[in-house]
């Protein structure tokens, strides 16, 4: 693979024109790529696709690979829960939620942010962490304009939350369902396993939230919080029958997310189900014209910026992938440790949590499973164990690292873009990257305390 840029039939390819390997071409797409979006001079979404259709036009990769690395499971989750949130919001449920979850604490401000912290990473061990945030974040938006204050520590600890939480059970994080499905393991060894360690790093994790927030908290008027605290949820649902219509149609998503894996239904097929069975419920009674006019009014709050950026990064990956990057890095992984297990691990652990935090941590756990499965010439194959949690592990706390490194990560800058509140590159780094390490550091211990 690496060296060569394969096709499907005859076809053009720059880098052979010019006797150059592809594998430069394609990684130094992908530094540009990120460098200018680290910059933030241009849009997400432009720049991915323009650096997908360079990967294409160049003939590092052709038409049917470019399609074949799109992962259409994440982005028809991310739709189909896109479109189940714009109709249910119509209902006033979130609001509901939103002062409910305010009032239990008082209207607190820290003891909000907290909540919604415990909240995000409970729900995301259960869901998906992408639906929880895309659940969350339009009640987290209500609340902080209720408290005139900002929603970057909000944002941020739901984040962090999510990625942590996720990381505990097999349907939490996408990696986690590659990795048991190629390993064999159930969803019972991903809580006896990981779960353990994924609380630990939240207690840390929402310890710091509370330190690194509470003053500026604080500083919020009381009158603020009494705003909120006259609030009636009761009054907030505006569309009673809607909303019993919108919770039936989660309930049998959420059914889907956790008994369709067994039946081998992907998330995804459950969130564009529950979408389209939702637009039948709630506009399939009003006449043709009308109903065209709903479903193009909710088709337009789907983030399209974020679905298109995904599906264009998803292609440079692929890219990178088929040149044999990815690969060439596994197999380093494993070849510098000279068959030593523990050391395997560790740096298994270390380089799926490093890149994970600046490449998508799903096409390189696909890449690192086979080298994986390679090992267990080495060590034997019921040996290998500790590098699938060491792989999961990695993969999902490093996510944390940037804005890049998980798609929650960016479905909630979405939301912020959206609020016109927007969280930059730079921003997130700073608060998050050694959250990220802390994190990292912890589980490492984590593995050498369980497995060695």
């Amino acid at each position: 693979m690496h060296g060569q840029a394969s096709h499907g039939g005859p076809g053009f390819s720059v880098p052979d024109l010019l006797g150059i390997d592809p594998l430069w071409f394609a990684t130094g797409i992908l530094v540009l790529v990120y460098a200018i979006l680290i910059s933030e001079k241009m849009n997400r979404a432009i720049l991915a696709m323009l650096g997908a259709a360079l990967m294409v036009i160049l003939g590092i990769i052709n038409q049917e690979q470019a399609l074949a690395g799109v992962d259409a499971n994440t982005l028809a989750l991310l739709i189909g829960m896109m479109v189940i949130v714009a109709i249910t919001s119509k209902s006033g449920l979130f609001q509901y939620v939103a002062i409910k979850a305010a009032k239990t604490v008082k209207a607190n401000p820290t003891g909000i942010l907290i909540m919604l912290t415990l909240i995000t990473a409970v729900f995301s061990a259960l869901l998906d962490n992408v639906t929880t945030v895309l659940l969350i974040a339009p009640i987290t938006l209500l609340i902080t304009d209720a408290l005139e204050t900002k929603v970057f520590p909000f944002f941020m600890a739901e984040i962090l939350a999510s990625n942590v939480g996720g990381t505990a059970t097999l349907i939490g994080d996408p990696p986690n369902i590659l990795i048991g499905s190629a390993a064999g393991l159930s969803f019972n060894d991903f809580a006896v396993n990981l779960a353990p360690i994924s609380f630990v790093c939240l207690i840390v994790l929402t310890g710091i939230i509370y330190l690194a927030n509470r003053k500026a908290l604080a500083q919020i008027p009381a009158s603020a919080s009494a705003r909120i605290m006259q609030f009636d949820e009761k009054g907030a649902i505006t569309d009673a029958r809607l909303m019993v219509k919108s919770l039936f149609v989660l309930a049998l998503v959420i059914l889907g997310f956790t008994a369709g894996h067994s039946m081998g239904i992907q998330p995804g097929t459950s969130a564009l189900s529950g979408a389209a069975l939702l637009m039948l419920l709630a506009y399939g009674g009003q006449h043709a014209e009308k109903q065209t006019e709903s479903v193009h009014h909710i088709f337009g709050e789907v983030e399209w910026v974020t679905i298109l950026f995904f599906a264009g990064l998803f292609v440079i990956v692929a890219a990178v992938e088929h040149v044999g990057l990815l690969a060439m890095f596994a197999q380093f992984v494993i070849d510098i440790t000279d068959g030593n297990l523990m050391w395997t691990a560790f740096l298994v652990f270390w380089a799926s949590g490093i890149l994970s935090a600046i490449l998508d941590n799903i096409p390189f756990v696909a890449t690192m499973i086979p080298m994986i499965e390679a090992t267990a010439d080495t060590f034997g194959p019921d040996k290998i164990e500790p590098l699938w949690w060491s792989l999961a592990l990695g993969a999902c706390l490093g996510g944390n690292g940037t804005l890049l490194g998980a798609s929650a990560n960016l479905t909630v800058a979405a939301f912020a873009e959206k609020a016109k509140q927007p969280i930059s590159f730079l921003a997130f780094f700073k608060f998050a990257f050694p959250i990220m390490l802390l994190t990292l550091v912890l589980a490492n211990i984590y593995i050498w305390l369980r497995y060695f």
